[in-house]
């Protein structure tokens, strides 16, 4: 009897939930990640200003609806917004949501779910891995549209040190800490711009990230861009 390739990839994700599921209830973790690692402040971690780039005051950033916003409010600890605008005036928005307990009840409150929830369109979506400095960023893109708003979105997910662009991904790094006996802490990392070419919103978007990975310390550039 044949299987289809997608039956197939269906059921290997249906075993790897189940046996994340197992082994999260054979391993009961005794140890919050965060609490081997210096605290994260985000508000002093992510530079206001850096190779040509400074925060711009007059547009601020809503990161969500005031309804997901009370949802983030749970799931996170701290969350930081900002809009950023070069020597030429493109913006790019920065949003930041960070907790530290990833597990099954606080992973991270994806775009592609909470954008359509604020009413955007989901008009493409793709995984891709950027040249971001000394790193191959695996990555999600997006690009979402609301009436003649079209915002393209760059983001990733970390989970302790891992980073991560699915769900399945997103639990075998909360079990790989797990089977270790950490809750790990995560971070979701999204940057957006509104503009119509989304091929010129996705290179400005990657040369922001570059420019900014640059800023940080070692030790903090693997909490935000991974290992």
């Amino acid at each position: 009897m044949m299987f289809s390739t997608t039956r197939v990839r269906s059921v290997v994700v249906l075993l790897l939930m189940l046996l994340a599921a197992f082994a999260a209830s054979a391993w009961r973790p005794s140890q919050n990640l965060i609490d081997t690692r210096p605290r994260v402040d985000l508000e002093d971690l992510f530079p206001k200003q850096f190779a040509g780039w400074v925060v711009d005051d007059r547009m601020p950033v809503q990161l969500v609806s005031p309804d997901q916003a009370a949802v983030l409010t749970k799931i996170y600890s701290q969350t930081l917004s900002r809009t950023y605008v070069n020597r030429q005036g493109y913006r790019i928005m920065l949003s930041v949501a960070y907790g530290g307990d990833q597990s099954d009840a606080t992973r991270a409150h994806r775009p592609e779910v909470c954008y359509p929830a604020q009413g955007f369109q989901l008009m493409d979506q793709r995984r891709d891995t950027l040249s971001i400095g000394s790193h191959q960023e695996p990555v999600c893109q997006l690009v979402t549209k609301m009436g003649g708003r079209v915002e393209p979105v760059t983001y990733w997910v970390m989970v302790g040190e891992r980073v991560a662009t699915s769900g399945t991904e997103q639990k075998l790094a909360q079990l790989a800490y797990t089977t270790r006996g950490y809750v790990p802490d995560g971070m979701l990392v999204r940057v957006s711009s509104i503009d119509a070419q989304s091929d010129v919103a996705f290179t400005a978007q990657q040369q922001f990230l570059t420019d900014m990975e640059a800023e940080f310390s070692a030790g903090y550039k693997s909490r935000v861009f991974g290992r």
